[in-house]
């Protein structure tokens, strides 16, 4: 079993994993909570284009996502996103592999975006109607009403959704594979293709390790869930 993780590279792997996740994670809750300000504010056409947003993306298979990212942003027109670590050009051994990386994030960031958007407005409607209208009495801005009291009340009661969204997160990294990130799926489908004979090992190790990354997750969102929600 060691040797069948040493040779599969499947702790590299699992680590690239949460690599993903986190950036993926961290781009998606920033791009989710501009979606929801669109979605919540007081203009028709800024509603339109959130809303927009999210039925379009949500009903898109995020393999497709994915693959689009390589193949239009890179593929066709030439976007390559930036790097601190690895300079940009082909010469660069790792070039492919961190290009991919961040491609992977950012088709991943776009598409749970949308559910982050939901689960933030999931939040806001826990928040009593009277809120904000004293928000608008004291003459409050709509941004500043955002900012001191919808959004503040909207990410505690949103504690369990977007907990939700990132576990599902974790697990649909494996869907990066498809544009050659070197992840989990990725190894696995290098186990299945050089050592068919430990098939069912190497999936039983795949389990696992989604296991011992996604439950901690889910008994920490359980407890944030309850220890900072909303007194009403």
């Amino acid at each position: 079993m060691i040797d069948l993780i040493e040779q599969a590279q499947l702790l590299p792997a699992f680590l690239l994993t949460i690599q993903l996740a986190l950036w993926s994670a961290a781009f998606a809750l920033i791009l989710g909570t501009v979606i929801a300000i669109l979605r919540l504010a007081p203009v028709g056409v800024l509603n339109a284009l959130g809303a927009s947003y999210v039925t379009l993306v949500r009903n898109t298979p995020l393999t497709l996502i994915v693959v689009a990212c390589s193949l239009v942003l890179w593929g066709q027109l030439g976007i390559e996103p930036a790097s601190r670590r690895l300079p940009d050009g082909s010469g660069n051994p790792d070039f492919i592999s961190s290009l991919n990386f961040r491609l992977g994030v950012i088709g991943l960031s776009i598409y749970h975006a949308a559910f982050v958007c939901e689960a933030i407005r999931s939040g806001v409607n826990t928040i009593p109607l009277g809120q904000a209208e004293a928000a608008r009495s004291i003459g409050l801005t709509f941004p500043q009403s955002l900012r001191e009291v919808i959004l503040p009340q909207a990410f505690r009661g949103a504690i369990t959704p977007l907990g939700n969204v990132l576990i599902a997160l974790v697990k649909n990294t494996t869907v990066v594979a498809a544009i050659g990130v070197f992840e989990t799926a990725y190894r696995m489908r290098w186990i299945a293709e050089f050592r068919p004979a430990d098939l069912m090992p190497g999936f039983a190790l795949v389990a696992l390790g989604f296991v011992i990354l996604t439950l901690p997750l889910g008994l920490l969102v359980s407890h944030l869930s309850q220890r900072l929600a909303v007194k009403r």
